[in-house]
């Protein structure tokens, strides 16, 4: 069984390693791919532009999305991602800082898999982080491909 790829959707630098870094200290060593934008992020969904070779740049089997985003929004995102044929069925899971209510029925309306508000704490930040590996990429059975 190949290792699940990730896609992390977050143009806050900071975030980003935050992230990668709990991915480590938690023993998370699946490959993740970053983009910083709304547009990177549908164009590697898509295989567009310099994501175009899909053996260097695999469909993912798992998207870390942030709402907010330059550009093209999360919301926008999710919304494409969930409504194409290709991608619909790849799991979709919101990280974001947003505790905006109005954010969360948008995201479930378009299909997204799960709803996560980042914590301020590294500590508590390290538990979302090993959640989404025993969940998502251990216990979770993915969808079949397409």
């Amino acid at each position: 069984m190949k290792e699940a790829l990730i896609l992390l959707v977050q143009d806050n630098q900071m975030d980003v390693e935050l992230t990668l870094d709990s991915f480590r200290q938690v023993g998370l060593t699946n490959r993740v791919e970053v983009v910083e934008s709304g547009e990177m992020a549908l164009d590697y969904m898509f295989g567009r532009g310099r994501y175009e070779d899909r053996e260097a740049f695999p469909v993912p089997d798992l998207v870390l999305l942030d709402l907010n985003l330059p550009g093209i929004s999360g919301h926008e995102v999710l919304h494409e991602i969930k409504h194409s044929e290709l991608t619909r069925r790849i799991p979709v899971v919101v990280l974001t800082s947003s505790r905006e209510e109005r954010d969360r029925p948008i995201c479930y309306d378009c299909g997204v898999n799960s709803y996560l508000v980042k914590p301020i704490d590294f500590d508590d930040f390290l538990i979302v982080a090993k959640a989404i590996g025993d969940y998502w990429l251990t216990i979770n059975v993915g969808p079949p491909e397409t």
